[in-house]
């Protein structure tokens, strides 16, 4: 989906004991997910400031007059401070989002602000925009797409500050909720409180989760885990029926077939314009560990 919209990607580390993968180039989700089972230590690693840098001068070599840089929430990560940093130096200027989210919640609002600075519009964002753009990572400076298709005038393409605003106004649309086996992993990598961690652990519930102001927050408590996969889709799909138009993502790691099943049931939803059933990122996976499901809703 990035590629098919020229957005360029800073991927994040993951160390396995000692070993230290790059997320989506020589780790996968199902490697990750291995790794934790077997027991090893697993955490994450955010890029230095130098990375950010990198791909900025990339994106200004290629062309960009302006680049817009959205990051998962500061919260959960200090990813967004890094890039922070790098934009301060860089030949352009770089407009850095803290999208206060994550998992695809993240990634409808980055499309879409690829969407909105192409300034087109598509039956679906899976699908890329409707002529394939140069390759241009992480700017959004040159007319891209409708200049290029069209010997007609053509109004100015938004701006990086309009389209910093249009993601930032984009992830506020969104909300995701999820299940996970054990709260022990968000509780180990300080992404959830001990207090919060002890529903699970010492009383026995399955906290229904989701995002609060950036941060991981226990949404409901529920007792079994039936229960809680039932409030899961109930909670998302009431929030969802508030909208008129939806983009859901049903998230798990290792769980194809219930993802799946889910997934059936949510592309019956009125309002429902785009769907699709992803396997968690390795990074995201070594923060909640085995037995994730989850749903994002985004307004669309």
């Amino acid at each position: 989906m990035a590629r098919r919209w020229g957005v360029g990607v800073v991927p994040l580390d993951v160390l396995v004991g000692a070993q230290r993968h790059v997320e989506g180039v020589d780790l996968t989700s199902a490697g990750l997910l291995a790794a934790l089972q077997s027991g090893a230590r697993v955490s994450t690693s955010q890029p230095p400031p130098a990375a950010f840098a990198a791909a900025y001068a990339a994106a200004a070599e290629a062309g960009a007059r302006e680049v817009v840089s959205i990051h998962l929430s500061g919260e959960l990560s200090g990813t967004v401070q890094a890039a922070r940093l790098a934009a301060r130096e860089a030949p352009v200027p770089v407009h850095v989002v803290d999208a206060r989210t994550t998992v695809m919640a993240l990634g409808w609002t980055v499309l879409e602000a690829a969407r909105f600075a192409r300034d087109v519009t598509v039956p679906a964002l899976l699908e890329g925009p409707p002529v394939a753009p140069e390759p241009q990572p992480l700017g959004f400076g040159r007319r891209i797409g409708r200049l290029l298709a069209s010997p007609e005038p053509v109004a100015p393409l938004p701006d990086g500050a309009a389209v910093a605003a249009h993601a930032g106004a984009s992830a506020r649309g969104t909300r995701a909720w999820f299940l996970v086996d054990s709260l022990d992993h968000l509780r180990r990598g300080g992404r959830l409180s001990a207090p919060a961690a002890a529903l699970g652990t010492v009383l026995g519930l399955r906290p229904l989760l989701t995002l609060g102001d950036g941060r991981v927050v226990v949404a409901e408590k529920v007792r079994t885990r039936r229960a809680a996969r039932e409030r899961l889709e109930q909670a998302a799909r009431t929030h969802a029926a508030g909208l008129a138009r939806t983009r859901v993502t049903v998230h798990h790691l290792g769980q194809v077939d219930l993802a799946a099943e889910l997934l059936a049931r949510v592309r019956t939803w009125p309002g429902v314009v785009e769907s699709v059933a992803a396997e968690t990122s390795a990074v995201v996976a070594a923060h909640v560990g085995p037995g994730l499901l989850a749903i994002v809703v985004a307004e669309a």
